[in-house]
């Protein structure tokens, strides 16, 4: 078997979401709540426009999600603890060795590190309820990962993080060359780049300690989307010059997503950025801000990095004050045989 994750950029089958329900990240407060369940519907439809959707519904949501969700979004039903389906779904791998044939990477899901606030008993079985859903074969993995860990170029380059992969609550034995040589075994890699950390924010309560999704992707080979927080009173400035200096030496041409000009919310500096987007069939779903000139700018970079594919943006505000964004919702399952 040679286990091969393709790029994001590839043609897709489908993608998998999950839908919002009760519980810590949901909120207590009825109209964030309804801003929560409204955020999540808005990137099913968006998506929807360009390709299958398929959303994972807590029994207890059977009829909100039926109200708020387009009918062209399938319904699977199974209980869930939360819904980042980035991270407790599988990741899908094509084999290039049996043309056809679709894998699933079930990595160990432990609540991002076993955060003191989180629960995973339902969410540690959605990747193999997945993997069956979309008959795909399963590929087993002892690794504790989330998808938001991980970017892939299609070719054998993946980005990490070395607050992620290396996390004493998730991997407390693992070296460097461990993590690599699971991930050469289960996504293809031969070429892993580790950055340093992520962004501020996701080093809070509800963050992820550090997932590359919200720092950097790599929208074609040897090219590079990269955060930008141009103001230095936010803490990014440093975190992204510390990053951006781990490039150093690499071969990428770098392309900046410069954030908005927002920096701070009720709960601190925010983490607002434009690299956590999700590539479509034909389009690309952006984060958008309320802040009109960075979302347009945002999307005429995202219009040129990804040419031929009509960019949407939609408000991710609500997703981001949870701990994440448009790409840590969802989850691409690839058309087996469409190559990188």
């Amino acid at each position: 078997m040679a286990w091969r994750m393709p790029a994001e950029t590839a043609p897709h089958e489908r993608v998998w979401m999950a839908f919002p329900r009760a519980g810590r990240t949901l909120g207590d407060d009825p109209a964030a709540a309804q801003e929560a369940y409204a955020a999540w519907a808005t990137v099913a439809n968006a998506v929807a426009e360009f390709e299958p959707v398929v959303m994972v519904v807590d029994p207890s949501e059977r009829e909100r999600a039926r109200r708020l969700l387009g009918g062209e979004v399938k319904q699977v039903e199974a209980a869930l603890d939360d819904f980042w389906m980035r991270d407790i779904g599988p990741t899908f791998v094509v084999d290039d060795e049996r043309p056809g044939v679709l894998g699933a990477v079930d990595w160990v899901f432990n609540g991002w590190g076993a955060a003191d606030w989180a629960s995973w008993e339902h969410d540690r079985e959605i990747g193999r309820l997945v993997t069956d859903e979309s008959g795909a074969e399963p590929v087993s993995s002892l690794l504790v990962n989330e998808g938001g860990a991980i970017h892939v170029d299609g070719e054998g380059t993946v980005l990490v993080t070395e607050t992620v992969q290396l996390d004493p609550g998730r991997n407390p034995y693992v070296t460097k060359a461990r993590v690599e040589s699971e991930l050469r075994r289960t996504i293809g890699a031969t070429r892993v780049i580790w950055l340093p950390c992520g962004l501020t924010r996701d080093y809070a309560e509800l963050g992820t300690r550090g997932h590359v999704d919200m720092v950097a992707t790599i929208p074609s080979p040897g090219r590079l989307l990269l955060h930008a927080q141009p103001d230095p009173g936010h803490p990014d400035h440093a975190v992204m010059r510390e990053v951006r200096a781990a490039l150093d030496g690499r071969e990428f041409e770098i392309i900046e997503l410069p954030a908005p000009t927002t920096l701070r919310d009720a709960d601190g500096f925010v983490d607002w950025n434009y690299v956590n987007h999700l590539p479509v069939n034909g389009g690309v779903i952006a984060c958008g801000y309320g802040d009109a000139r960075a979302d347009a700018v945002a999307a005429g970079i995202l219009a040129e990095a990804y040419p031929g594919r009509r960019v949407v943006t939609v408000d991710a505000r609500p997703i981001l004050a949870r701990g994440g964004g448009v790409h840590c919702i969802t989850q691409q399952q690839p058309v087996v045989g469409s190559g990188r």
